[in-house]
């Protein structure tokens, strides 16, 4: 990807007043939703342009590329605009786990249980 193709998605999306887009990361082959984290566009640019997702932490204040630390790596294959450029989806293929507390992904451990719909049927 060349600087002026990757300024051009960059330049498409709505990021927020600090600056930032959630991104969802998706396990690339069975649509499993792994995690969500921020991204600046120097996060995104770096992960458009590097093979591996990196984004960026509000609490640190600091660019983290995903699994440097814990070996849980992130390989992007492919990525996606909402039809509002306001979210980002990333699909990878994840190595070990996404989240932090150690699961699988980040919504593994506090199911809701809402009331479930039902579509209605033609008569």
């Amino acid at each position: 990807m060349t600087g002026s193709a990757e300024r051009a998605i960059v330049d498409r999306v709505a990021f927020n007043r600090d600056g930032l887009v959630p991104a969802i990361i998706q396990q690339w082959d069975t649509g499993e939703v792994l995690m969500m984290g921020w991204m600046n566009d120097e996060a995104l640019r770096r992960t458009l342009t590097e093979g591996r997702v990196t984004f960026w932490s509000r609490s640190r204040a600091e660019y983290w590329r995903k699994g440097d630390t814990s070996g849980n790596v992130q390989y992007v294959k492919g990525a996606a605009l909402d039809c509002d450029g306001d979210t980002l989806l990333v699909k990878v293929e994840q190595i070990g786990v996404a989240c932090h507390t150690g699961t699988r992904t980040c919504f593994d451990g506090d199911q809701l249980a809402p009331v479930v719909g039902t579509a209605p049927t033609d008569s």
